[in-house]
């Protein structure tokens, strides 16, 4: 392990975007773009009126409406249990890939990476579809264990990410001490790789269980019977009509995911 631990190279100067013309103003116009859709949703989910477009007055009842109702309990449910085995599989099968990606030759190691980072590349929709008909080729039944499957699945790339950048960040010095003192791989692994990419794994994890739970496409089509999830009952919700309940809904997911990912970002900034 210590032979194969890489230190980092040295920061080298980048070109500073801002000196380029019209920067700032296709900087500021890409994020009122991404934003203000939010903004709007949150903002009317404060609406006393049952039509979404038009607002009447400051109110907190579809907040109230949206905790009292078991259809979105019974969906939240299933998505919290779906993230949560997604979370701790992927997230361990991204340590064992991390570990195995550091010894890996470079030729082995791009191939290994182009196999693994498919998910963050293909459409979500041609790996929904292609779960999905391998599902039913190979007689897996539709519903929750097959979203956990599909979940872990897509998951690892993500979960992979943090855990692979501290990895190459790690100094030889520590492992290079191990060896030297007779510890063997077991004992290098338990005692000093695993606490050190501790903050890596945990904002893995997180980053991992936020992709599954917002998750729509996999969920929508590998959803059986009594499975359905939060974001397909979010898409049902708006198939009929639009209410501020909806509003309501998206601003508490988005405040969840908002928490988990930067929870994510600043344990995976830390460092030891």
């Amino acid at each position: 392990m210590s032979s194969t631990i890489a230190i980092a190279p040295k920061r080298r100067r980048l070109v500073n975007l801002r000196n380029f013309r019209g920067f700032r103003f296709i900087s500021w116009s890409v994020l009122a773009f991404l934003y203000l859709p939010l903004l709007h949703v949150v903002i009317y989910s404060f609406n006393s009126s049952r039509i979404a477009t038009i607002w009447e007055s400051f109110s907190t009842r579809w907040y109230v409406k949206t905790l009292h109702n078991t259809d979105i309990q019974r969906a939240l449910k299933n998505s919290l249990q779906v993230a949560f085995v997604a979370t701790i599989f992927s997230t361990l099968f991204a340590v064992l890939a991390a570990l195995g990606l550091v010894r890996m030759k470079r030729a082995g190691k791009t191939i290994s990476w182009a196999l693994i980072g498919a998910p963050l590349i293909i459409a979500e929709i041609v790996l929904a579809v292609g779960t999905l008909a391998f599902f039913i080729a190979a007689g897996i039944p539709l519903g929750k264990p097959g979203m956990m499957i599909a979940h872990t699945a897509f998951c690892i790339p993500f979960a992979l990410l943090p855990i692979n950048a501290r990895l190459s960040q790690l100094e030889a010095a520590p492992f290079e001490a191990a060896a030297d003192l007779g510890a063997n791989e077991a004992q290098i692994l338990r005692r000093i790789t695993i606490p050190l990419l501790a903050p890596a794994i945990v904002a893995g994890a997180l980053l991992a269980f936020a992709i599954s739970i917002d998750d729509f496409i996999t969920s929508f089509f590998i959803a059986g019977p009594g499975s359905t999830t939060l974001p397909v009952y979010i898409f049902g919700m708006i198939r009929s009509t639009v209410t501020p309940e909806v509003d309501a809904i998206s601003t508490l997911l988005l405040l969840f995911s908002g928490i988990v990912l930067i929870s994510s970002y600043v344990l995976n900034r830390r460092r030891r």
